[in-house]
């Protein structure tokens, strides 16, 4: 604690680089308690998830009032900010590179309560998936940095104008707007240029995140830090990219099956955060070979396993919306349906529409 205090009252605004010694410390019990909140956030996530879908099906099947008059929907979302907060808060404690692979935790506690509480089927595939998952994480756990950083204002400032961030920041704007004008100006709503955008933006998210969370952290602890403006700086980048990664992400979920959306999304986030968290705050500095290779190969078996588990998972059933219910006519009291002839020339046209219509009108007079 000496040291962090004399690193604060020295170090000038991101000129001095800080010694090794003097912003690391190494307790086992501030790393394990990251990942701790870590887990225990993603599992509510997953467990919110599945509470909002059960309360999507039961106001499906009663047809009655929306959603979000549904008080169990509205649990599903109070649950899942505090899982988001828990997630918010681990950043604090543990290393980036480590708290981003961990959402497989969700992907895979989300498969376990489809099966026991909305009784979906098991598959081989999520067995397989789920297995390679926590394998996955078992050797995330074991060989990321074990090393914690005290996360200052000054440290922040001191990353920031770091050539080498300074350089990943210039090829990430060229990137962004390279894809951005691919997919605004040229149409190309391939799903890579979506998620990738996505991916880019998340790279901000977990560097602000994690110094946002981390100078919270310190000025809890004692050392405040919320009078810098760099910690304001950090806040207004967090929200921004927070907001358009979300947009971009609703977009993909319109334009594209769940299922392509969930595991590409994972394995580019992770991907980005791991990233980040290299570049930014040089997480994998002195870290042995032999850690760095299984730490990847961790990440590439929980990539499989999130791949396997959101794979083909079946859908909600809906009615089906080629049918027109009678009993949702005015006039109409039998229960059977009606579609038009697939060999007539209406089929399918809004022509046919238009005929069930005059139909129902010439009834009704």
């Amino acid at each position: 604690m000496e040291n962090r205090s004399d690193f604060n009252a020295t170090a000038p605004s991101g000129s001095a680089q800080p010694h090794r010694s003097e912003i690391l410390e190494n307790p086992l019990q501030t790393y394990l308690l990251g990942i701790i909140i870590s887990i225990c956030g993603n599992v509510l996530i997953s467990i919110s998830l599945n509470i909002q879908k059960y309360a999507h099906v039961r106001q499906a099947q009663r047809g009655s009032k929306p959603y979000y008059t549904s008080a169990m929907w509205w649990c599903g979302v109070v649950l899942m900010g505090i899982g988001e907060l828990g997630n918010f808060a681990a950043y604090g404690f543990a290393p980036a590179s480590l708290i981003a692979p961990l959402g497989c935790v969700s992907v895979i506690a989300s498969a376990v309560i489809s099966v026991v509480f909305l009784k979906e089927t098991v598959r081989v595939s999520d067995i397989v998936g789920g297995s390679l998952a926590i394998t996955g994480t078992y050797l995330l756990v074991t060989f990321a940095p074990h090393t914690s950083q005290h996360i200052t204002a000054h440290l922040v400032q001191y990353y920031a104008v770091s050539w080498h961030f300074l350089l990943y920041l210039f090829i990430e704007v060229i990137l962004f707007c390279i894809l951005l004008y691919l997919y605004k100006m040229k149409k190309v709503k391939h799903i890579v240029i979506v998620m990738l955008l996505v991916a880019l933006l998340a790279s901000l998210t977990v560097i602000s995140v994690k110094a946002v969370s981390g100078m919270i952290t310190e000025t809890i602890k004692g050392q405040l830090q919320l009078i810098y403006p760099i910690f304001y700086v950090m806040l207004v980048v967090m929200v921004a990219s927070c907001a358009f990664q979300i947009k971009f992400l609703n977009q993909a979920m319109k334009m594209f099956d769940a299922t392509e959306v969930v595991p590409i999304n994972f394995v580019f986030f992770t991907a980005s955060a791991i990233t980040a968290g290299i570049i930014f705050y040089q997480e994998f500095e002195g870290l042995a070979l032999l850690n760095i290779f299984m730490f990847l190969f961790g990440c590439l078996l929980s990539f499989l396993g999130v791949f396997l588990i959101t794979r083909n998972r079946p859908k909600i059933k809906q009615q089906d919306r080629n049918f027109i219910a009678m009993d949702r006519i005015p006039g109409r009291r039998h229960t059977d349906k009606v579609q038009p002839e697939a060999k007539a020339q209406t089929y399918g046209s809004l022509a046919a529409k238009l005929m069930c219509n005059r139909a129902g009108q010439a009834d009704d007079s």
